[in-house]
């Protein structure tokens, strides 16, 4: 600012009307001015800006008697009225050179710091503030401690304003030319570039030595950032000079080449497309130079050569990958919530674990994505799943079909050498999905194969491992591609066929099969709707009401999915649209009694009771990979030796069961009220029926020790009962898996007694509630228990009968 101005903008001084007189203010009361974010050290020319009306009543009283002004510093700076116990204790007198009031009101003030003072007592009755101060008399004894510290901090004041990048050089010549050490530790402090709570501590460090090892440390730290600074300025400095230079021997190569002829406008277009495309695919720092690399050899290569198509298209694979393309963050829980329940009927512990990931995603944006593996017999839902968790994350869904894929390279994909090489369905699917956090879905995890190609449950080892994935390497793009943020989701009918290290990374989810109650909800909820709309109908032109799809449930198929129940539904639709496309009718409903006719006779019916009408008979409950079933053991005895004969392609663990039944009798005899000498000239035999059907497990021991007690008492099993169940020789009944599909499978057989393992209570919670309401069940502790809640009690009569026979 010039003096004119000054002159022009400073007001004649007029003395405040609440202000005393000169005289009335001692020589050790000064007029304090409390700063926000200034620390005024004595020696330096600071500029002050005074707004409250205090500060600058202080201000004119000091500018009018031309006394100095104290300069302290507020503890907060977010006080707008302080008193003294806001303020620092320890501040700096100040001379004023320069008032200046501007056109708008603002106060300033050029400030020259004189001596360090400490407030001794706050001097109430002022129109500002005001304090008795005791004055810091300042020790400047130039010893070897002194000066050594001071020559080092003076070299180092040197060094830090050469770092900057554009510092005057008269402040290098004035720092140079100080020679008193306090001084120089007030100045350095002063420009440097601090928080001022730190700046207050240098002012209250009183003592010379201390003061000067404690700006020294400061300025060295403050160095040690200007260095790395300037190494940044000029890496960047060296980067930009490299491009230019390869941007000028571009230019004189596209020159050269014109002069020459052999300029080919199409094909620079071409490169420079691809160049600005490499520029915007987001691609990391390794990775765009790779890509630049092989951008510079399609350069030079002739369109004729037989690299140049294969170049070509690996630059437009790494050019279309979704390296920082993301969906939309959308997270609302009540929105997914209501998605899913519209997708799906039932199935509670999936919904409420994609709600759990939704949850978490929601407070850690940036944390891993599950691996979900949902198993379960087919047509449960398991892929329309994973639509429906796109939707409700709003993410993009891809899906790889793993069945019969017997190559790794499948996986991983082909090197760029062999001819017609791509990049495997992971990468391919994660292209077409768009970004690089969609929904995945893996499906048929289980019909993976191996081939003398490799093995490619091996090469989703390194795709489902959340430690490796981030750095996941195709050999066609050869180079690593982040797939941490994609949502894995795997689907398989059974565990049994994926290997272990492959199982282990996955959080498995067992979808089971339906009841009946909840298959007639989702046909009347999805199945019908889509049917309809399938065949051209609407539900005006087609009825089928609920015991029409009972029927069909019941008597037309026997599933844990609806894949069965959904085609039939559009043989019924199929059937409508005939007769209303004839104009035979013009709305329809079925009734079912009309089944017979449009789907044939009934497929299944409830033959329990008949298969159970003689002793030896019992109805077990098996496990299948597409859901549970009903299995039945028939024993038979004749003449013999006391042979044990099992037929109907039964497993090693199953006949072992069968074994330790037999034997259990044997040690029961008497205390079954059976023949002990009989045993022993019989032979007998036990079948399973649908022998072409391959069976294992231990679970059916239960029920071939109740079927040896049944024929050998000749009392009949109860015909609405079944059973499941590990036996050991001791009589225990052990614990058995697949409960909830086994309940299920024997309410749809029409069963009405379900008897269990005690051990297996825990999983009473997992029964679906329709069944748990229309079944009744009997927990076995003993093999006793089974003997008395499955087995008729016999009348006298024929018990006499069986006596004498």
């Amino acid at each position: 600012m010039t003096d004119e101005h000054a002159a022009e903008a400073t007001p004649t001084p007029q003395t405040p009307p609440a202000s005393p007189p000169a005289s009335e203010l001692p020589e050790d009361v000064i007029p304090v001015i409390p700063v926000r974010n200034l620390v005024q050290f004595p020696g330096v020319v600071l500029p002050v800006t005074v707004g409250r009306a205090r500060s600058v009543a202080a201000a004119q009283e000091a500018a009018r008697t031309e006394r100095p002004v104290g300069i302290l510093l507020q503890r907060d700076e977010a006080v707008e009225d302080p008193t003294g116990a806001d303020m620092h204790r320890v501040g700096t007198t100040a001379s004023i050179l320069r008032y200046v009031t501007t056109p708008d009101g603002s106060h300033h003030l050029v400030c020259q710091g004189q001596q360090r003072f400490r407030i001794v007592e706050w001097v109430p009755g002022h129109p500002f503030m005001a304090a008795r101060v005791e004055m810091v008399e300042e020790s400047d004894t130039a010893t070897p401690e002194v000066m050594a510290r001071f020559l080092n901090l003076r070299n180092e004041a040197v060094e830090a304003l050469q770092l900057l990048p554009q510092a005057p050089q008269e402040l290098l010549a004035a720092v140079q030319a100080i020679e008193s050490p306090g001084e120089l530790a007030d100045m350095t402090a002063s420009y440097m570039d601090l928080k001022p709570a730190e700046k207050q501590e240098v002012l209250e460090t009183f003592d010379l030595p201390e003061r000067l090892d404690k700006v020294g440390g400061l300025l060295a730290r403050r160095i040690e950032v200007l260095r790395l600074s300037r190494d940044l300025r000029e890496r960047t400095r060296e980067a930009m000079d490299e491009r230019q230079r390869e941007y000028l021997l571009r230019e004189q190569l596209r020159a050269i080449q014109k002069e020459l002829g052999e300029a080919d406008e199409g094909r620079q277009a071409e490169i420079g497309e691809l160049q600005d495309a490499i520029a915007k695919a987001g691609m990391p720092p390794d990775v765009r130079e790779h890509a630049e690399k092989e951008l510079r050899r399609l350069e030079r290569m002739p369109e004729a050569a037989a690299e140049y198509s294969m170049v070509r298209s690996y630059l437009d694979w790494l050019i279309e990958m979704p390296w920082d393309r993301r969906s939309e963050s959308r997270i609302d829980i009540a929105e997914a919530r209501r998605i899913l329940d519209e997708d799906h009927y039932g199935l509670e512990k999936v919904k409420r674990r994609i709600l759990e990931f939704l949850a978490v995603r929601k407070l850690n944006p940036e944390g891993r994505s599950p691996i979900l593996c949902f198993v379960g017999p087919p047509g449960v839902g398991k892929t329309s799943l994973g639509q429906s968790i796109a939707r409700a994350t709003g993410r993009a869904f891809a899906r790889v079909s793993l069945g019969g894929v017997h190559d790794e390279s499948e996986i991983r994909g082909h090197r760029r050498t062999y001819v017609g090489a791509l990049p495997g369905t992971i990468v391919q699917a994660i292209r077409k999905a768009g970004t690089r956090d969609c929904v995945l879905m893996l499906d048929e995890m289980d019909k993976l194969g191996q081939g003398f190609h490799g093995d490619p449950s091996a090469a989703l080892l390194e795709v489902l491992d959340p430690e490796q994935n981030a750095t996941f390497r195709d050999h066609y793009l050869g180079v690593p591609f982040d797939l941490s943020k994609v949502m894995f989701i795997a689907t398989a009918n059974m565990l049994d066929t994926i290997p272990g290290p492959l199982r282990d990374r996955m959080e498995v989810i067992e979808l089971s099969g339906y009841t009946e109650d909840e298959k007639l909800e989702i046909a009347k909820r999805y199945l019908l709707a889509r049917q309809l709309a399938a065949n051209g109908l609407t539900a005006e032109q087609l009825e089928i009401p609920d015991d029409t799809l009972r029927a069909i449930i019941r008597d037309h198929t026997r599933e844990a999915g609806n894949r069965q129940l959904e085609r039939l539904i559009g043989a019924v639709g199929r059937y409508a649209a005939v007769r209303i496309a004839e104009g035979e009718v013009e709305r329809m409903r079925v009734e079912p009694a009309d089944l017979t006719a449009i789907l044939g006779p009934p497929r299944f019916e409830n033959d329990v009771a008949m298969r159970t009408s003689v002793p030896g008979v019992a109805t077990g409950l098996a496990w299948t990979p597409v859901g549970g079933d009903i299995l039945f053991i028939e024993a038979s005895r004749f003449s013999g030796s006391g042979r044990l004969i099992l037929t109907g392609q039964l497993g090693e663990v199953m006949k072992e069961s069968a074994q330790a039944a037999l034997s259990l009798v044997k040690s029961r005899v008497k205390d079954l009220g059976l023949d002990p000498e009989g045993l022993d000239r019989f032979d007998i035999h036990i079948h399973v029926p649908a022998g072409a059907i391959p069976k294992d497990g231990p679970s059916a021991g239960v029920a071939i020790f109740t079927a040896l007690v049944s024929l050998l008492s000749g009392r009949c099993i109860r015909s609405d009962t079944a059973m499941t169940g590990e036996i050991s020789l001791r009589g225990l009944v052990l614990p058995v898996g697949g409960i909830r599909e086994k309940v299920v499978a024997a309410q749809r057989a029409g069963l009405k007694t379900v008897m269990l393992p005690a051990r297996n209570r825990k999983d009473f919670d997992d029964i679906p509630a329709a069944a748990r309401e229309r079944l009744s069940f009997v927990w076995l502790e003993r093999v006793d228990d089974a003997v008395r809640a499955a087995l008729v009690s016999e009348s006298s009569a024929e018990a006499a009968e069986r006596k004498a026979g």
